[in-house]
């Protein structure tokens, strides 16, 4: 079932006016609770979350959310398609894949944050790898849950690399940098954003970290979704607008003021080094504050993009299964365009 646009969510033109309202009567009712699942750890791309979280943003409309860190993109899902959270953020990759793989998922992004893929395979100078056809024969050490590893095999039909080749080490996210650097692995896959930063915490100099994006060659993917099942959604419209409405907030706040934004996540994991965090999330906007998105607002993205992010996973994988991009992408929960546009 295709969703109607905004306002016939509800069934009615009035209810459309309500998705396109704030919750302003703090107060005057109860909060809906709504538990909240990311995809990582608590890093600087999630200050924004956090922020919004600290700064009111989700009481604004009406809601008590908890949020909990992630342990991956291909693990998020899963606990939002068996009810563990209400909502999650992933990496959509993961999601369509899920999708494809399981006809009677009914999970559905109504929101994408990074229209620009930060997925990459990192190494090191020392290693002598420089070109995706090197990572032949070496060892990848990253989660099973880690959604770089699994669209890995897009990445190699895109590079002409020999995916069988690959000797894939198994690990647990707080490993996988400090086995690179130990030489333990050869390479690891994730967000660059994630990666690449951990790293230079491990007192890696930035000049001597060689990330190859998927998206250089060529792979055709989305990331960050705003992820829940369809029956939440439908039963929930002003939740799933209002946490739209807020995490844009958080996103823009953040932008504005880093610093309260790292503030935030060290609320959260006291352990955070606030500088590499800091530099962390902002080279993350990278991939959110798009000419695109800056010019159109965040959910401003044409449903062929989503198309073929979903034939980019149905090839990688070899997967007959169809799956109509509007049938996964329901921007009929999308606040008012003035509630999606970012400052320049």
């Amino acid at each position: 079932m295709t969703l109607p646009r905004r306002g016939l969510v509800l069934g009615t033109a009035a209810a459309g006016g309500l998705l396109a309202t704030p919750f302003l009567a703090r107060g005057q009712a109860a909060l809906t609770p709504v538990r909240f699942c990311l995809d990582w750890a608590f890093q600087g791309p999630q200050a924004p979350f956090v922020l919004a979280a600290d700064n009111g943003y989700f009481r604004d409309e009406g809601l008590n959310v908890t949020i909990d860190r992630g342990f991956g993109s291909g693990d998020t899902p899963v606990k939002v398609a068996t009810s563990a959270y209400d909502i999650g953020i992933a990496d959509l990759s993961p999601v369509i894949r899920l999708r494809l793989t399981t006809p009677t998922s009914d999970l559905i992004a109504p929101f994408v944050i990074q229209q620009g893929s930060p997925l990459s395979v990192m190494t090191l100078k020392k290693t002598g790898i420089t070109t995706p056809k090197q990572l032949e024969g070496k060892r990848l050490a990253a989660p099973e849950t880690d959604s770089g590893r699994q669209l890995f095999p897009a990445f190699a039909k895109a590079a002409g690399i020999d995916a069988s080749s690959i000797n894939w080490m198994t690990v647990t996210p707080q490993l996988r940098e400090p086995m690179l650097v130990r030489g333990e692995a050869d390479a690891i896959t994730g967000f660059e954003v994630s990666g690449a930063f951990s790293l230079q915490s491990l007192r890696v100099a930035p000049a001597d970290i060689v990330s190859m994006r998927y998206s250089d060659a060529g792979v055709a993917l989305l990331s960050t979704a705003l992820i829940l099942r369809r029956p939440y959604a439908e039963a929930n419209a002003r939740v799933v607008t209002g946490m739209i409405r807020a995490i844009v907030r958080g996103h823009e706040a953040a932008w504005k003021e880093p610093d309260a934004a790292i503030a935030a996540l060290v609320k959260r994991d006291a352990t955070a080094p606030r500088d590499v965090e800091k530099a962390r999330m902002m080279s993350n906007f990278t991939f959110i504050r798009t000419p695109e998105v800056l010019s159109g607002g965040l959910g401003n993205l044409p449903i062929e993009r989503v198309q073929a992010a979903i034939d980019t996973v149905r090839s990688a994988f070899n997967i007959g299964t169809e799956l109509p991009a509007a049938s996964l992408y329901t921007p009929a929960f999308l606040p008012d365009a003035a509630a999606l546009k970012l400052s320049a």
